[in-house]
């Protein structure tokens, strides 16, 4: 029986696109590519989710590996890219219905410093009965440890959770400690009617 649903952030609660900040930034299809290569896909991406560097000094890492003529337009990507980010339709409106059916409700999420930022300007962080974000415990999904660790420090039994996430690779890590997942594509009714909600 569920009674706690587990969310994450990215693309299930809050929509996540860099293009929209890449396409502000720089001019060409070719210094897009690039820097959505280098910051958005490159390593200091997920040294920043494991919480060994802030959102800031991944301009360090990424500023070597680019043109100096980016240098500037950079710097702006990576202090706005959280402008990318709004309310996914729908999302608000499922949390407040699984919290009025009495559901406990948590947020997952692989994110940097930066989330207590940017998640507040949407959500209230006490509207959650937890939240767990990979910076700081410095683990990241898929690794089984972080879904261990909201089991742990919120005392939740696996088999009464049911966690949604965009990724596959997160869900499979889900299923691992006994969690019921569920793979998100946009449509939060059939999440309702799927598993009786």
């Amino acid at each position: 029986m569920i009674k706690n649903i587990i969310l994450d952030m990215g693309r299930v609660l809050l929509s996540y696109d860099p293009d929209l900040e890449l396409k502000r930034y720089f001019d060409t299809e070719e210094d897009i590519a690039l820097i959505r290569k280098e910051l958005f896909r490159g390593p200091e991406w997920a040294q920043g989710d494991l919480g060994e560097i802030t959102n800031a000094q991944r301009y360090d890492g990424v500023s070597k590996r680019v043109p100096k003529r980016l240098h500037k337009a950079l710097r702006l990507c990576v202090d706005n890219w959280d402008e990318c980010m709004t309310p996914l339709d729908g999302a608000r409106e499922f949390c407040r219905y699984v919290r009025e059916k009495g559901y406990g409700v948590y947020v997952l999420s692989n994110a940097c410093q930066l989330f207590y930022e940017y998640f507040p300007r949407y959500y209230s962080l006490d509207f959650f009965d937890g939240i767990v974000v990979s910076s700081d415990i410095h683990i990241v999904k898929p690794d089984i440890r972080i879904y261990e660790y909201l089991l742990e420090t919120y005392h939740l039994k696996a088999e009464e959770c049911l966690f949604i996430d965009d990724r596959a690779d997160n869900i499979e890590g889900a299923q691992r400690v006994g969690m019921q997942a569920e793979q998100f594509f946009g449509d939060f009714e059939r999440i309702k009617e799927k598993y009786e909600l």
